[in-house]
């Protein structure tokens, strides 16, 4: 009974991932034990998959949130996107067959983690389940989907200016309507995301509210 309600829970929370739709629960159940699906827990800070780690599982968050972050020679740090329940990490290393993750991925907060096999999900089992197809052309959606967040990425950093970065990542962050949002990034780590000098982005940030750009409280903005 125990380990029904948990799957059950593990469900309802990922259910709203690509990587689940048109899957019903009777069909996760059996999926649980075919994709090797184990569940670990972590506290802020912790350091979840290590550059140079072996890739061999994607893990999908539960609960919290976690930074996927690279660090130079130097031991400058860039966070390259901060992720959140339900979302999936480590699934491109693992499908172009990259042996060692060039990226950390380290706990934002407490977190909870399920970690899934990925040969369990492109190869078919023994049980020739039915679902597998359908968790195939998933993944490629959601590898797809993740090419153009970083092509977004991209766009923002290829910017000339502090000032164009900014009035870029945050039209990406309203989805280029909204004009009140939050960020979720504190100063430091947005200055990570958008590789600039965090004491010259605070400095534009005032500029730019006092140029009547934005308003802004700690990670919360309006456009005006």
């Amino acid at each position: 009974m125990e380990k029904t309600k948990k799957t059950k829970d593990i469900y309802e929370t990922v259910t709203n991932n690509m990587l689940w739709d048109g899957i019903e629960y009777g069909e996760f159940e059996k999926i649980f034990g075919c994709i090797e699906a184990k569940t670990e827990s972590y506290k802020k800070g912790d350091i979840i998959l290590l550059s140079g780690d072996t890739v061999k599982s994607i893990g999908i968050i539960l609960s919290g949130s976690v930074n996927v972050i690279k660090e130079d020679a130097d031991g400058n740090i860039t966070i390259l996107t901060e992720l959140t329940a339900p979302e999936l990490f480590a699934e491109v290393f693992a499908c172009a067959g990259i042996d060692h993750s060039p990226v950390t991925v380290q706990a934002s907060e407490d977190s909870k983690v399920m970690f899934i096999n990925f040969q369990k999900i492109i190869a078919a089992c023994s049980h020739t389940c039915n679902f597998h197809t359908k968790l195939i052309e998933n993944m490629l959606k959601l590898i797809a989907k993740k090419t153009l967040m970083l092509n977004q990425k991209i766009e923002i950093l290829s910017k000339r200016t502090t000032r164009e970065k900014l009035l870029a990542f945050f039209d990406m962050q309203r989805g280029g309507t909204a004009k009140k949002f939050t960020i979720p990034y504190d100063r430091e780590e947005l200055a990570q995301y958008l590789c600039v000098e965090r004491s010259a982005m605070s400095k534009e940030l005032c500029k730019m509210r006092d140029d009547g750009l934005i308003k802004f409280k700690k990670n919360k903005f309006e456009i005006l």
